[in-house]
């Protein structure tokens, strides 16, 4: 098993615009020591974190990514099982995405989910895509990863990476980082879509809502916005809390646990071999980690 010298926890979004509020990053060290947010100075864009990712990041880093870091596979034994051509792993869907996004700014992906071929799959404004179900019918929840499923055995409710309507549309937020995905291709592996290499740096997929649960909150109470429930929090992962008194901003509060998180989850086996987990599904689905 890998042994890491920082934990970055990254809560990811998938809004318009040069910056993103609801972007947030922050690192915990191995040693120990309360996480600490990671300031750009001026907020972050998708294309900043791609370029701290590329050139910035600290040697043995496990990088946790909030997003979904592919499409639901296992259940239509494709992602666009309508489609003449299927694609057989998640870095061919991450490559698809950004080819026909090229001129999409920041990491952007309204074209992706505009394209006629594409756009049937999801479930768009107040259209529901002919697609959004396997079979075809118009299901309100639409489609789920393996990995959604163990979420959802835990208590949590995941939305499906092909809803782009309201405050759950984290299809966006997925595409978007996919799109990123593909241009770290070169530098950063990805588990379990890669094997967990023995040393260096990964990504992983996180999921907020699991760290919260780990530090005793129940998946209703996954969000802390008070320095007092977020230090509550951080102390029983066995964290020092951090500095701050009255509101905190919960996409930066999400970050912050969720850096303390990971430094005691990668210590435990059973978070790296899920049950559930086999070959087609990591290269194809990928996993969240944490989920059981």
């Amino acid at each position: 098993m890998a042994r890491f010298d920082h934990f970055l926890a990254i809560d990811w979004s998938g809004a318009r615009g040069p910056v993103q509020k609801g972007i947030a990053l922050a690192i915990a060290h191995a040693e120990g020591g309360a996480p600490v947010l990671v300031d750009s100075g001026r907020g972050w864009s998708r294309e900043d974190v791609l370029a701290l990712l590329r050139e910035d990041l600290p040697a043995g880093t496990l990088v946790g990514l909030d997003l979904g870091i592919a499409l639901p596979h296992a259940d239509c034994g494709a992602y666009f099982p309508w489609r003449d051509v299927l694609l057989p792993d998640a870095p061919s869907l991450w490559a698809l995405i950004d080819d026909i996004c090229a001129r999409d700014h920041n990491l952007g992906a309204q074209s992706f989910v505009d394209h006629p071929d594409f756009a049937p799959y999801f479930r768009n404004g107040s259209v529901t895509g002919p697609h959004f179900g396997c079979d075809g019918a118009k299901h309100g929840r639409g489609r789920f990863r393996v990995t959604e499923h163990a979420q959802a055995a835990m208590g949590c409710k995941p939305y499906s990476n092909f809803n782009l309507v309201g405050a759950a549309q984290v299809g966006k937020s997925s595409l978007t980082g996919m799109r990123m995905l593909h241009r770290l291709r070169d530098r950063l592996p990805v588990w379990p879509i890669d094997p967990l290499p023995a040393s260096g740096s990964v990504v992983v997929e996180i999921y907020t809502s699991l760290a919260a649960m780990d530090a005793g909150r129940s998946p209703s109470r996954a969000k802390m916005r008070t320095f007092e429930a977020l230090n509550d929090a951080l102390e029983a992962l066995g964290s020092p809390g951090v500095g701050g008194d009255g509101s905190i901003d919960d996409h930066a509060s999400d970050a912050l646990l969720t850096a303390a998180w990971l430094r005691t989850a990668a210590e435990d086996p059973s978070r790296w071999c899920p049950e559930g987990l086999e070959s087609t599904i990591a290269r194809t689905e990928g996993w969240t980690f944490g989920a059981r």
